[in-house]
């Protein structure tokens, strides 16, 4: 049985068990509980009535934060020819193929995002098992497999805090709203975007109550569950 240390003890105390907190006093109230020594994440988690075995009721997709993520986001664009010349102009950190591949292969793994022209897929989808499993993998659905002249938009967007998300096996979907540093109404304000694009990205074999229940916590805080009517009823800047 997992243990918990003193000052999670004293972050737990804070909150109040089986309230549903309104997304201001959540965002405050996260930032107050969080007790790490370094910048922590603050964290969205979903509980959705969906079945992830149904092909109907699969969910993924993109969504751009208005205020980032509060880091520098490296960004890989797997490309070649003239393609290789418009990632590099627009700004992506590595632009290449055959090399990128293989050096992926041999372990290295230093970026946050990696995009793709439809041209080199046959190449990149050798490294399906490496990038699979940590959300890397390009894909059209996440719209990070893109055409040459769209580079630009997509490395844009993914420096931005271009989160992409997917539902787990447990139907639950975790995504980042940024740094406990961030003032809170930059939270609100991505927090606003995301429940926005999740609830309109609702699949068709969707039944019922879409989402069933929605927690704020901090990389290393307690959970505390929103009011997810109040949720819903926010709007993105």
């Amino acid at each position: 049985m997992a243990t918990h240390g003193k000052k999670y003890l004293e972050a737990v105390k804070q909150v109040e068990p089986g309230k549903l907190y309104e997304p201001e006093e959540a965002v405050e109230l996260v930032k107050h509980s969080a007790y790490a020594k370094f910048d922590e994440t603050v964290e969205l988690h979903l509980h959705m009535n969906l079945d992830p075995r149904a092909a109907d009721q699969q969910l993924r997709g993109t969504v751009s934060l208005p205020h980032g993520l509060g880091k520098k986001v490296k960004v890989l664009v797997f490309a070649q020819g003239e393609a290789v010349r418009i990632a590099q102009e627009a700004g992506a950190d590595y632009a290449d193929a055959d090399e990128l591949v293989q050096k992926i292969e041999g372990g290295w793994l230093d970026f946050d995002v990696a995009l793709a022209t439809s041209d080199v897929m046959g190449k990149v989808s050798k490294l399906g098992k490496i990038l699979g499993r940590r959300g890397l993998m390009p894909n059209p659905k996440s719209g990070t497999i893109v055409a040459p002249q769209d580079l630009p938009r997509a490395i844009n967007e993914a420096r931005k805090g271009r989160v992409e998300f997917r539902l787990d096996k447990t139907a639950v979907i975790h995504l980042p709203l940024g740094k406990v540093s961030f003032d809170s109404k930059a939270i609100l304000d991505n927090l606003a975007t995301v429940m926005e694009t999740i609830a309109k990205a609702r699949p068709s074999g969707a039944k019922g109550q879409f989402i069933k229940s929605a927690a704020l916590s901090s990389t290393m805080g307690p959970g505390i569950k929103l009011d997810l009517k109040t949720a819903l009823a926010l709007r993105a800047p």
